[in-house]
């Protein structure tokens, strides 16, 4: 029997249970998990729901489901579970998120399909060639780079990517593209923001003594390392820690923090509000 994942977002009030509860029953569905948040501050609503249905076309079960969607105005989503979300990822030199996110794909931890990995070095390359995956490089710099972005919109277009990651990627996305791709771009940021900014960020926490250093992972926007917050991790710290025993660190919470966040992505587990990011556990 195929089981499904549905997410509900829309303007929260009474009855969206209720109607969707309604629908669900129409279509012969057997709900196995339901979690739900009314955000006081947006008066938004949010659930997500896994059911099983003896109804194979998910197409049919869509249109089961359309009245209550239409009713509430809802943003909504319907998956077969066993559909992978498509993830484009973009990478630069460091290769520590990249090997995560791969190892765990090919594990069968991941539950993600990689199309492709784009890169504006070719460092990498042979990393995505061991596991089979098509390597796209593509430099970037002043004069080329809304030409590079056209291409990468391209291989979004064509792989039919549900979502970017950027695992390590040197380059800051412009304006337009951060627009293009609302809530569909994953960052990793090397500390917990807000955190030390600039070149050398380890030597930084090093100099100021910090005791605990981290890593965030966010949704892009137009201002840099500003989106919303996805998921964080962090590491105590002792006195004794050189910067580069920190950086052996920092890259090691960066790898869980970002594949968990790719995985929560993958799994419908991420609601958009405003500045912040329901997530469903």
């Amino acid at each position: 029997m195929p089981n499904y994942v549905m997410s509900v977002q829309c303007a929260d009030g009474p009855g969206i249970v209720h109607a969707f509860s309604a629908a669900l029953l129409d279509a012969q569905a057997n709900i196995t998990d339901n979690q739900q948040y009314g955000d006081p501050i947006t008066s938004q609503f949010c659930m997500r729901t896994s059911f099983s249905s003896p109804i194979g076309d998910i197409e049919e079960v869509r249109r089961h489901l359309t009245p209550a969607v239409e009713r509430f105005g809802a943003r909504f989503r319907l998956r077969n579970e066993q559909s992978h979300e498509h993830v484009l990822i973009m990478v630069s030199q460091y290769d520590h998120c990249l090997l995560e996110i791969l190892y765990r794909w090919h594990a069968g931890e991941l539950a993600i399909e990689i199309p492709v990995v784009v890169s504006n070095h070719e460092t990498c390359r042979p990393i995505c060639e061991r596991y089979g995956i098509p390597f796209v490089h593509l430099p970037v710099n002043a004069e080329n780079k809304a030409t590079q972005e056209a291409r990468l919109r391209e291989l979004v277009d064509e792989h039919d990517i549900d979502f970017v990651v950027l695992a390590r990627y040197m380059q800051i996305l412009s304006p337009a593209l951060c627009e293009a791709l609302p809530g569909r771009i994953i960052n990793i940021h090397h500390s917990f923001l807000p955190g030390f900014k600039g070149a050398r960020p380890y030597q930084q926490a090093y100099e100021r003594g910090v005791k605990m250093i981290g890593a965030t992972a966010h949704y892009v926007t137009a201002d840099l390392d500003e989106g919303p917050i996805i998921d964080q991790g962090v590491i105590p710290v002792e006195h004794s820690m050189d910067a580069h025993t920190l950086s052996v660190m920092g890259r090691d919470v960066e790898r869980q923090v970002l594949a968990r966040a790719v995985q929560m992505q993958a799994d419908d587990r991420l609601f958009l509000i405003g500045r912040r990011v329901v997530v469903f556990h």
